[in-house]
């Protein structure tokens, strides 16, 4: 089983504290980036799997708030050397619309671009949701893009500008730099604290609906090590596909929820 080390961005979010034992029992090491001092016994903990061939889980304290250039993002990965990246950082809605472009969109996009110019990362995982769509997509109901429209133009309307600009960019750099650099953009609906279940996954027909945070993480996990992916939008909410078979049909069939927007 071929080893990789991972940078997980915002290593103390919910999402990414349910994905790093993940993917040390996958024997893969982590850094994880966290923003404060004090959060650091909380993410070290993750690293305490008895498995005797788990990964090594190393802590980085760096607030990715104050990443203002695309050098900045590229210092940080040359001193960590991942060969895969997942962002699954973001500002919460705390700190106003200036935080929230500062880290969903300028924090994140300079790392988008810096990891894409390096030739040694080969992955870049992206945790976006559902709705950051410039177009509706046509397996959606119109009630279904009516609801995220306005959503997006009223209670969302920053973190959306913010998102679909990083899912944009992603995307964009992914196909630049070819199939050597996997650009995945994972995009889960409303957020839950409920156990893993079953999934939608690709194209969700519904336009909306639930998912479980533990299920993001799972499916993150397999999409990272699933071989054959490509530069792809995912969207993922509660269903009744086993998430295992969800990621190899989507991988299989080469779905891709990108499909319809300008930059696809």
């Amino acid at each position: 089983m071929a080893t990789h080390h991972v940078l997980l961005i915002g290593g103390h979010g919910k999402i990414a504290q349910l994905l790093t034992p993940l993917l040390l029992r996958r024997s893969w090491d982590v850094t994880s980036i966290i923003r404060k001092q004090e959060q650091v016994a909380a993410v070290q903990k993750l690293g305490d799997i008895k498995e005797s061939n788990a990964g090594k889980l190393n802590v980085l304290v760096h607030s990715v708030e104050d990443i203002k250039e695309e050098s900045e993002a590229k210092a940080i990965l040359d001193e960590v050397t991942p060969d895969y990246v997942v962002w699954s950082a973001g500002a919460g809605g705390k700190g106003g619309a200036a935080r929230t472009y500062a880290v969903d969109r300028d924090a994140a996009i300079c790392f988008i671009r810096a990891s894409a110019a390096t030739p040694s990362i080969k992955r870049f995982l992206l945790v976006s949701y559902l709705t950051s769509r410039a177009n509706k997509p046509s397996w959606w109901p119109d009630s279904a893009w009516d609801a995220a429209v306005e959503m997006n133009k009223t209670v969302f309307i920053n973190y959306y500008k913010a998102k679909i600009a990083a899912d944009k960019e992603l995307y964009r750099v992914s196909k630049e730099r070819g199939p050597e650099f996997v650009g995945i953009d994972l995009r889960p609906g409303a957020l839950t604290d409920e156990p893993a279940g079953p999934v939608e996954l690709g194209k969700t027909k519904r336009g909306t609906g639930p998912v479980s945070r533990e299920s993001v993480a799972r499916v993150a996990d397999l999409l990272l090590a699933k071989e054959g992916v490509k530069n792809c939008w995912i969207d993922l909410v509660n269903g009744e596909e086993d998430a295992d078979k969800a990621v190899d049909r989507v991988v299989a069939e080469d779905v891709n929820a990108a499909e319809g927007e300008p930059w696809y």
